[in-house]
């Protein structure tokens, strides 16, 4: 290190190639590091090396003292916005004859038809599938049309897609759109047969829902005690919400003197150039998840809390206080919402901190259902208390939980035959003593 210098500087090497790195602090006192590439090998003359590391430090040393290299310069966070616009507004769409539909463009045509039938969330997915899709068939079948495509071409994608790494469930995605826009094909007459009727699908495994056991969630609240998710992550340990629920959660549908809690709305969101834009959405997927449940001791006291402190710092900071998202339960003491984005990834970064078994967000929802189960509740008061849309759903997801049940099946079994063993024992006996 030379001293002599209002920086310090270490000649060093890597993958071969020296490097000149300056140590120095920038405008705010913070410690930086800048690595500067001398071009040069690592066996090259020393006198050579001298003479461009003289001249790399001189050109830093200017850098230096006019401001430049210490110079602090503020990442900018553009802040969540409500969407401004539907993503699914009908647009004017080129309707070609079906000699010049390519099957690429035809997948967006049919997503430009059905837009208006589906969730905005669910048309942001299926772009992104067919984003994909495009870019393979593109690739390899320049130009391909609509009436040319085959089954074989179909089957080579999701093979292709399968060597990749996709899951099972990932191909399933890209079949159902495929499948669905060759479908509307035939139905607008423009395919006599549906091609992706003739392919293979791989089996899919059965997916077993990951969960906390009541000690592992109790450590997991603990960690998150103090931090910006406290009230979010126990709503959703507690009440098993889905994400979108928690952070859709307004005080109206709090009711403090009838105890009550009603989800009845949801926030979502999508990223649009790298910046996320929120949703609200007044009406949830199915008349099932609109559901009112009993406002429970702890949470209804995390909720006093919250609101308290809410008008505390509102109180307080004034204009500075964030009111874009006024009414919502989810805030920081800001004012800021937390975002969907901002919960998956919090959430994760906590849990590998801390060091607990790895689990997603969505998981405390799995997690609740598993506790309930356990506990004896049934599954149709799970559906209820989950929301989901039929018992089946509830059912497909939880039964391999639900063994208390199985003790019952083969506690009856067990006493119904043992019954006739013990009386055929009993006969047994009274004949021997005859």
């Amino acid at each position: 290190m030379k001293a002599s210098l209002p920086f310090k500087y270490i000649i060093c090497e890597k993958h071969g190639k020296l490097y000149v790195i300056f140590d120095f602090k920038d405008d705010n006192g913070k410690r930086k590091r800048k690595w500067v590439g001398t071009g040069l090998p690592d066996n090259c003359a020393q006198k050579m090396l001298k003479l461009r590391v003289d001249e790399i430090i001189s050109e830093f040393f200017e850098e230096y003292c006019s401001g430049r290299a210490t110079a602090v310069t503020e990442k900018v966070v553009k802040k969540p916005t409500l969407l401004e616009k539907d993503p699914r507004t009908p647009s004017d769409t080129v309707i070609p004859t079906g000699k010049d539909f390519k099957f690429t463009d035809f997948l967006f045509y049919w997503l430009d038809s059905i837009k208006a039938t589906i969730a905005y969330t669910s048309y942001n997915g299926y772009r992104i599938n067919l984003n994909l899709i495009k870019k393979y068939f593109d690739e390899l079948y320049p130009n391909l049309l609509l009436t040319e495509l085959t089954a074989l071409q179909i089957q080579k994608f999701y093979n292709d897609m399968y060597n990749e790494g996709k899951t099972g469930n990932t191909v399933k995605h890209y079949h159902a759109n495929i499948h669905k826009a060759l479908k509307y094909a035939i139905k607008m007459d423009l395919l006599i047969a549906n091609p992706a009727d003739k392919v293979e699908l791989h089996k899919l495994e059965k997916y077993r829902a990951s969960f906390y056991s009541k000690e592992e969630i109790n450590k997991l609240l603990k960690v998150f005690e103090g931090d910006r998710m406290e009230l979010m992550v126990n709503i959703a340990a507690y009440y098993g919400l889905r994400r979108s629920e928690v952070i859709g959660l307004k005080w109206d549908a709090i009711d403090f003197e009838k105890g009550t809690l009603s989800v009845c709305r949801k926030v979502t969101s999508i990223n649009a150039d790298g910046h996320e834009q929120l949703r609200v959405d007044e009406t949830l997927k199915t008349e099932a998840s609109v559901r009112t449940l009993p406002l429970i001791p702890h949470i209804e006291k995390m909720l006093k809390e919250r609101l308290k402190l809410e008008m505390q710092y509102s109180q307080m900071l004034k204009g500075d206080f964030d009111r874009t998202f006024d009414g919502f339960v989810c805030r920081d003491n800001t004012g800021a919402i937390i975002t969907p984005e901002y919960a998956t990834r919090h959430f994760k970064e906590v849990v590998r901190k801390y060091k607990l078994r790895p689990l997603r967000f969505h998981d405390l929802r799995h997690s609740c259902a598993s506790l309930l189960l356990a506990n004896g509740v049934s599954m149709k008061a799970i559906q209820d208390w989950l929301g989901h849309s039929t018992f089946n759903v509830t059912a497909n997801f939880y039964s391999h939980l639900d063994y208390k049940s199985r003790i019952s099946s083969a506690e009856v079994i067990s006493n119904a035959l043992g019954d006739e063993e013990d009386e055929n024992e009993g006969e047994k006996k009274n004949a021997g003593s005859n």
